[in-house]
Formats: structure tokens, sequence, C-alpha cells
């Protein structure tokens, strides 16, 4: 696999030089300075590359292999008569990235929030932090803090009663702790939503249920995938997190079923996935290793990390890398597995790019400001985890009748 990791511009606390100390061929960006909707013009594709480039004739190269994201405007998720203009801007931005040689174009579909958690420095037993999503503190927020019209009827009675005990017990600092977490707002963001504008984002969505979203996707992905495939660009959407609707807003991208249905609903290679363990393995319904091996042939970006689910199965929180629910053996094994089949079959592009994703805040990093699920420390561990295990699958996969080894350094080798 190509190893990479996000990195969120000039203002990230993360260097890019730290990505490369870390094994980074591959960096994963975008240019977030930027307004959604707009297009993304050759020349600042270009800047932000020269950037990440910079050191490249004295240094071990790095190169942006994967845009994350290029996100989708709101009036395309919610069918609005403006979408055409601002799907043709999105076709434009597609055009100059595959200009400047940027082939894995990853995106989302979920509403208004792009990820939920309620809770971005959770100790764990080692004394790193992590995040963690709890249910009742979501219904605390979305009842009593938000009081969202309605939204009695998405949580048990129980679950209501135990939030509005802890509700009357809260300061008034725990409260906005709390409304500060849930409605930050992009990762690599230090901006959150306003709670008095926050409602009338949600209620734009009143009248769009799921299978309105899902065709709205839909619309979108038949006018934009193709347009990627003649450019050879790897269009990969990002499941939702978590994978459950929130807030009455639908979630469409959570299941096998979900994912597989989008696939036909355009069916060319461009149009595809990332991969993303942590958000899909949330839910236990979901078999991942066995998703790899059935979508195989249509993920173009992975993202490696584990959630454990808690005693109450809605709650979670990130786990390290090589532990919690996801069997990551299994899942790796099943994309080294593709990567040798892409490599047999004489295919262009047979090195997956893939990230280690939200690393816990641990060693000095406990004491630096960090953007969360984003530190290097946390990150390092990861993808020094993933590295290992990669390495032992894909030598325990050459035939031992045979002599040939691949060679250590060929398995990390730069294939943007």
């Amino acid at each position: 696999m190509l190893h990479t990791m996000r990195w969120f511009g000039p203002q990230d606390p993360v260097p890019l030089a730290t990505l490369r100390q870390a094994g980074c061929a591959g960096v994963v960006t975008a240019l977030h300075q930027l307004p959604v909707g707009a297009v993304w013009s050759v020349a600042d594709i270009r800047a932000r590359q020269q950037l990440i480039e910079a050191d490249n004739d004295q240094l071990a190269p790095l190169h942006w292999a994967v845009v994350e994201s290029l996100p989708v405007h709101e009036d395309i998720k919610k069918g609005r008569s403006t979408r055409d203009q601002y799907i043709a801007n999105y076709q434009e931005s597609l055009r100059n990235l595959a200009a400047c040689g940027i082939r894995t174009v990853c995106y989302n579909f979920m509403p208004v929030l792009d990820w939920s958690r309620t809770n971005l420095s959770y100790p764990m037993p080692d004394g790193s932090r992590a995040l963690r999503f709890v249910w009742q503190d979501f219904a605390l927020f979305d009842l009593y803090i938000l009081r969202r019209p309605g939204a009695e009827s998405d949580y048990e009675p129980a679950v209501a009663e135990a939030a509005r005990q802890q509700f009357t017990a809260m300061s008034a600092e725990e409260v906005q702790r709390l409304t500060n977490v849930v409605l930050l707002g992009l990762p690599g963001s230090e901006e959150a939503f306003e709670l008095h504008q926050f409602q009338s984002l949600l209620d734009e969505y009143a009248t769009i249920d799921a299978a309105t979203l899902r065709d709205n996707l839909h619309y979108f992905v038949q006018a934009v995938a193709p347009v990627a495939e003649e450019l050879g660009i790897g269009l990969c959407i990002h499941p939702d997190d978590p994978p459950y609707p929130l807030l009455g807003l639908p979630r469409v991208v959570s299941t096998e079923a979900d994912l597989t249905t989008l696939l036909a609903a355009c069916d060319v290679p461009a149009n595809g996935i990332t991969f993303c363990t942590g958000s899909l393995g949330v839910r236990p319904d979901n078999d991942l290793s066995g998703m790899v091996q059935r979508l195989c042939h249509r993920i173009h970006f992975v993202h490696l990390r584990s959630t454990k689910r808690e005693e109450n199965p809605r709650n979670f929180h990130e786990a390290d890398h090589l532990t919690g629910d996801v069997d990551m053996y299994a899942v790796v094994r099943a994309l080294v597995e593709e990567e040798l089949r892409r490599e047999a079959a004489g295919e262009d592009k047979t090195a997956l790019p893939m990230r280690p994703d939200h690393g816990h805040q641990m060693l000095d990093d406990l004491e630096k400001r960090t953007y969360p699920g984003y530190s290097a420390i946390g990150r390092l561990r990861g993808l020094a985890e993933l590295r290992g295990l990669e390495l032992g699958i894909r030598r325990s996969l050459v035939d031992p009748s045979t002599s040939e080894k691949p060679a250590v350094a060929s398995l990390y080798a730069d294939k943007v």
C-alpha cells in the first residue's frame, strides 16, 4: 500500500517533515482555504503541490497523493435548483486536479455535520486520550441544549430520562464543552457551528428523507463519475461517521447495501469507495473483510483505524489500530490480496493509498495543540503497526516453493 497521512495545510500543527519521518510517501490534503463549491484552480493546486514537494530534491520525496476532501456543496445534497452549477464546478475541479497529476479524490455525502463525537479527550487505560461517542450525551445535547423539535421520538425513554437527569446536574461550563464538541466543524478545523444558527441548518432537511438524499447522491455521482472516469480519477465516497442517522438527518452510506447501491447507480470503475474501517466498523452488521473481498475492485482509498463498541453498542471510542472491534489482520490481508491481484492483472494502479486514522493523543502531544484525532505520535504509532502488519502478510503470501522474497524497501516504494 502507499503509506500516507492527512495534512491540513500550512496551519496544521503537524509539519510535513513529520509525515516524511513517519515513513509516508504520500500526503492526503485539500484546499481547505477555499469555500465549498468553488472551483479549484490549477494555480491553487500547483501551489499546494509545490509546498508539499519543496524539499524533495534533498530528502525522501513527498507527493500529494489523495484529495481529502473535495467537498460536496449542501445544495447538491438538498437537490436544490442551483446544484447543476455546483456540479459543473466540481467537474471543473476534477479536470484541474487531473491536469496536475492527482488521481484520487475522496468526498462524503453526510448532511450538515461531517462527523460527530461527544468527547475529544477520552482517557484510555495507558494514559493516552481518544475520541469517543456516547449516545446518552448526544441525546442530552439534542433534547436539552439544542431542543430540536420532535427529537423525543429518536431516543428510548430511558435514555431521554437519563439524559435529563444528567443535564440538570451539569455546570454551564460542562454544557458549553459538550456543545462545542458536537458542533465542531470539519476535521482539522477549530471552528464550530453556532448553536443559534444550527437548528436552521437542520430545518432545511425537514422534507429530505433517506430516499430523497440517496436520489440526490445518485444524481451527483451520475454527473461526476463519468468525468472522473475520462480523467483517470478514482472518485471515492467516505462512509457516514457514525454510520446511523443523527439529529433527524438521514444517512445513506452506512452499510454494504448502501455502497453496492451507489456503485450500481453509476457502474463505472471511477465510482468507488474510501474504505474506512473505523466508520463502517461501528456497526456490528458490517463484515469488513468480506466487504473488502466483495467490493475490492471499487476501493480507491483506505482509512485504517479501529473502534470499540461499549456496553451500550451505540457508544464507541477509538481503539488502538490493532485492537478494538476491527479484525485488522483480516482486513489488511484482503487489501494486500487485492493489490496482488491488480499486479497480476497488469493494472495501472496497483498500490492502494492508505492512511492511519484518528490516532490517540499521547506522549509529548498531550501537552501540544493538535487537531482532534490528528496528533502526530498516535498516528505514527498506528502507521508503524500497520506497516509491520502489511509486511508480515505480504511475506506470508509469497509462494514458499520459490526463493523469491520481496525486498523490504520495495514494499514502501513511492507508487503515487
